[in-house]
């Protein structure tokens, strides 16, 4: 299959969750792996090695790459992911955040992670930068209250390398950006253009767990979820 000249792939956040990662989890789409592969990228892979294992599509990207990761064993047992590589480790960084749907309804989880070369805690920190994305089971009778929760057999990766522009992974017009940021909703921690839009201050690991037990153990509701 070619693509155009010109053609990069810049989905939204909201794309990204509510197509290319719940089509996964679902098994259809297998198309979807020439510009998104499967991959476990925390295992024996740096993240500069991983631009020439992107998707077949997107190999001459030079900004950002998309996988998608399976859920590791320790994960499947109860454990933590292992977040750690032979030169280095992948750190939580900011607060995880909710990824919501043009009609404001919460559709998934994203967590921002930055790479450090060495060992925690005196690694030295890189350009290197990623967002994880969980999608939310959806709900097969919106009427119904029923605690959403999150689907771990795969999540899906976009790696980067951190840059000074703000806007670097934008390509609408600015008033075009600024429109669907006010029909957002103002939603915290998201973006609709999918960049890199702040640089949050570092947080624990433990976190970005505690907000996910919330999630999934205290019941809270759809209504609740779309307030925060």
């Amino acid at each position: 299959m070619a693509m155009a000249i010109g053609f990069r792939f810049f989905p939204t956040e909201e794309e990204l969750v509510s197509f290319y990662l719940r089509n996964q989890l679902q098994g259809t789409r297998q198309d979807m792996h020439l510009v998104i592969p499967v991959l476990d990228i925390f295992y024996d892979l740096e993240p500069w090695d991983l631009p020439k294992l992107a998707g077949e599509l997107c190999k001459g990207d030079v900004e950002q790459w998309f996988y998608f990761t399976p859920r590791q064993e320790r994960e499947a047992r109860g454990g933590r992911a292992s977040r750690t590589t032979a030169s280095g480790y992948w750190k939580a960084t900011g607060s995880p955040g909710f990824v919501y749907s043009s009609d404001d309804r919460v559709i998934g989880m994203k967590k921002t992670m930055v790479f450090y070369k060495g060992r925690a805690p005196n690694g030295r920190k890189t350009k290197w930068k990623m967002n994880e994305y969980r999608a939310i089971e959806a709900l097969s009778d919106p009427y119904v209250a029923a605690p959403p929760k999150l689907r771990h057999e795969f999540s899906l990766c976009r790696v980067y390398v951190a840059s000074s522009s703000s806007r670097a992974f934008d390509r609408r017009p600015l008033e075009a950006h600024n429109n669907a940021a006010t029909t957002s909703g103002g939603a915290s921690g998201t973006s609709l253009a999918g960049g890199d839009h702040y640089n949050p201050a570092e947080a624990s690991e433990d976190e970005f767990w505690e907000l996910v037990n919330n999630l999934e153990e205290h019941g809270i509701g759809w209504e609740q979820l779309n307030e925060i």
